[in-house]
């Protein structure tokens, strides 16, 4: 199957209007969907094409929209439901945790709820604690629901297409920085399977788990640790629930170190829940300290000074993958090789809250 460059943008918006014009049951609605903007450029031209009974606009009342897509769902439909935020899907927990997710099991099978949720997440240009959560975590906690956050343009596209065709409801969770990324993505329909990882990088001394957007900044890191004598490997984690634990599992057996790179918050985060995984099956054959590299357990503030400590920077992030792969200089940078300091220095001159000049804005 041939493969062209698109960005993560380019392939959300051809996996759903490959969807919408192989399956006449698919519809999308979004707040801002049909707007010139076109959420990021995922939806553009997609209600010109299929028209307002199949690509529409919602109103500002995420519950009983929600509440809507699932008995929409439930009588043959294949909704996909856009929020612009993450942050506003909060209001249709009620519909999401309550019924979405509990229909399959409450009625032995028989009833199933083929609805996609997707959510933008991440930080940028000042918009602090109600509109830069990351709530992964959350989502995945809940029994019924299937959670995927892809890292690469193909994945965003085969992750999203094997959503759609999903049975029952999964949380499509994209990084709001990952849109202007570009790489090869199939031409054709070509579906990813729900619930597996993949090993974004081999390696042999330390394994860094992560997933959206971490995975690109775990991969660069992995780049500066080979210049310094490790080998990291990186393991995409692609869904979160359901967890592929083997691919993690194997990768950490193998390396016996371990830094999960997580998005979220501390306490009670999905890192720690990956970190559990693995200390209950490999206790015995771990060589150092399994680590986790998160966000404080604070709200994310709107300061761009404050961002600066808020968000973990490429500097300690390379700390902490040292300091996990038991590196002896792990905190003494003076000794790190010039080429990365001078790498490192170049990106801390950026402004706080864009991951390069590139970014044009939240919208």
């Amino acid at each position: 199957m041939s493969e062209r460059t698109l960005t993560f943008a380019q392939a959300i918006l051809e996996a759903t209007d490959q969807c919408l014009a192989a399956d006449p049951s698919v519809i999308l609605i979004g707040e801002g969907v049909p707007d010139p903007k076109g959420i990021f450029g995922t939806t553009s031209g997609l209600r010109d094409k299929y028209g307002p009974s199949r690509v529409s606009d919602m109103p500002v009342s995420e519950n009983g929209l929600t509440g809507i897509l699932v008995g929409a769902a439930l009588r043959g439909l294949r909704p996909i439901l856009t929020h612009q935020r993450v942050d506003f899907s909060i209001l249709s927990f009620d519909q999401l945790f309550n019924n979405a997710s509990k229909w399959h099991a409450m009625f032995g099978g028989r009833a199933s709820v083929p609805l996609t949720v997707r959510m933008i997440i991440g930080q940028g240009w000042g918009q602090g604690a109600q509109h830069a959560q990351n709530l992964h975590a959350v989502f995945s906690h809940v029994p019924g629901l299937k959670v995927v956050m892809p890292a690469t343009p193909a994945d965003a596209k085969g992750l999203l297409i094997s959503a759609v065709r999903d049975p029952n409801p999964v949380v499509f969770i994209e990084h709001r920085w990952l849109h202007g990324v570009s790489g090869p993505v199939p031409e054709g329909g070509a579906a990813v399977p729900l619930g597996q990882a993949r090993v974004a990088r081999q390696g042999k001394d330390v394994t860094l788990v992560a997933s959206s957007w971490m995975t690109l900044q775990a991969q660069r890191v992995a780049g500066w640790l080979e210049t310094m004598g490790v080998q990291a490997e990186v393991v995409d984690l692609r869904t979160l629930s359901p967890l592929d634990a083997e691919t993690v599992l194997g990768s950490v057996r193998k390396t016996g170190r371990v830094l999960v790179m997580d998005l979220g918050w501390r306490h009670c985060g999905y890192a720690a829940e990956v970190l559990a995984r693995i200390a209950e099956t490999l206790h015995g054959q771990l060589r150092a300290a399994p680590a986790r590299l998160t966000l404080p357990d604070e709200p994310a503030p709107s300061s761009p000074a404050l961002a600066r400590a808020y968000y973990p920077s490429a500097r300690r992030m390379l700390g902490e993958a040292l300091a996990a792969a038991q590196h002896p200089h792990a905190r003494d940078e003076s000794s790190w090789p010039e080429p990365v300091r001078a790498e490192l220095a170049r990106l801390e001159a950026l402004p706080a809250d864009v991951p390069d000049l590139s970014f044009k804005g939240p919208f």
